[in-house]
């Protein structure tokens, strides 16, 4: 089968190795004589599989001891609203930076559950910049200050990150890509739909000593505390896609960890770049050089009428996912972990073909 190269914002592209695995032991998971997603998961055949979801997360992203791992449904969207409810008492605040649209919908959200300061807002500029981490300054008494690490539809990232007492990041379309100082931040929330699996299961990383602010009023779902007292099986987790997610993990832990996917996003984020800064301004990027994302990549042509045929065309050269989110169009290209060097430098050869056919 000759596949597309997938550049899909999410759900996103998966290591082929891993949908194999999948394929090979959906119906008779290692000799069982059944699917895993048919087994309990009180029982040992699951449990395996979730232990060592929980432990390869600890061994990649060097998550300290002082720091609980914790496997949550409902997607980023619903640590939105988790986030305020189990960090913020009645009448607190907490800081936001507004980098962009998934940083907004966060403040929207945390607006219907407590009061929200916003530290610093990008919407002016459109989702193009961010500040330098020194400019943002907690407030006194906040809850906890939160940032979007990396912006898919405005394709900016944060390079290093602002201090606070209580750092909270949606690192949903970033984590496992780069290092990063897990003991910086109070709390890391990440859907799986990007770097780390299928949707369906959702990693949250939070310092221990935050977890009595869990309010005893919270239906327990919603508490922070239950999850990690239970070692998140307090209800039926998403087997299949903490399943998904422990076999991505062992292929990025096979192919060199964090370290060396962070060399491979950087050479394939570098290739993107240059086709589109050497193009003579025939592709252009709105985004400010130094927040620019190596895992969206977004751009536009100089002539935008033209950009639906650059789209169709791509995707007959089987180029797919290249379509700009609906809120700003354009071109976007999604690099994460299992997207190809080849892959990308099959992207910017149509771009240049394109670009001499014009």
């Amino acid at each position: 089968m000759n596949r597309p190269v997938n550049f899909s914002a999410g759900p996103s592209a998966i290591p082929l190795e891993v949908l194999q695995a999948l394929a090979a032991d959906m119906l008779n998971y290692k000799g069982t004589g059944l699917s895993l997603i048919e087994v309990s998961h009180r029982g040992k055949t699951y449990e395996e599989v979730h232990n060592q979801a929980l432990s390869l997360v600890r061994e990649l992203l060097k998550v300290p001891e002082s720091h609980s791992v914790l496997l949550i449904g409902g997607g980023a969207t619903l640590q939105f609203s988790m986030l305020p409810m189990n960090l913020c008492p009645p009448n607190g605040c907490a800081d936001y930076v507004r980098s962009g649209v998934w940083a907004d919908k966060a403040i929207a959200e945390a607006g219907k559950i407590g009061r929200v300061n916003i530290l610093w807002d990008g919407k002016e500029n459109g989702y193009t910049a961010l500040p330098t981490p020194a400019a943002i300054k907690a407030s006194p008494n906040s809850c906890y200050l939160h940032i979007t690490s990396n912006e898919t539809i405005g394709g900016v990232q944060w390079k290093s990150f602002p201090e606070a007492a209580v750092l909270a990041a949606d690192m949903s379309s970033d984590i496992f890509t780069r290092p990063i100082d897990v003991s910086q931040f109070g709390l890391i929330y990440a859907g799986a739909q990007k770097n780390f699996g299928p949707a369906g299961v959702t990693l949250v990383i939070i310092r221990n000593n935050l977890l009595k602010h869990s309010p005893d009023s919270l239906p327990s779902y919603l508490s922070y505390a239950v999850h990690a007292k239970a070692n998140s099986l307090y209800n039926t987790p998403p087997v299949f896609s903490i399943w998904a997610m422990k076999l991505v993990l062992e292929n990025l832990k096979a192919k060199g960890g964090i370290e060396a996917a962070e060399k491979r996003n950087t050479a394939k984020a570098a290739e993107l770049y240059r086709a589109i800064d050497e193009s003579n301004g025939f592709y252009l990027s709105p985004v400010q050089k130094e927040a620019r994302s190596p895992m969206n990549i977004v751009w536009r042509l100089a002539d935008e009428n033209r950009e639906a045929e650059f789209l169709k065309k791509a995707a007959e050269a089987g180029l797919e996912g290249l379509k700009g989110h609906r809120s700003v169009g354009g071109c976007r290209a999604s690099l994460y972990n299992a997207v190809t060097l080849d892959g990308v430098k099959k992207l910017t050869a149509f771009m240049k073909q394109f670009e001499d056919a014009s």
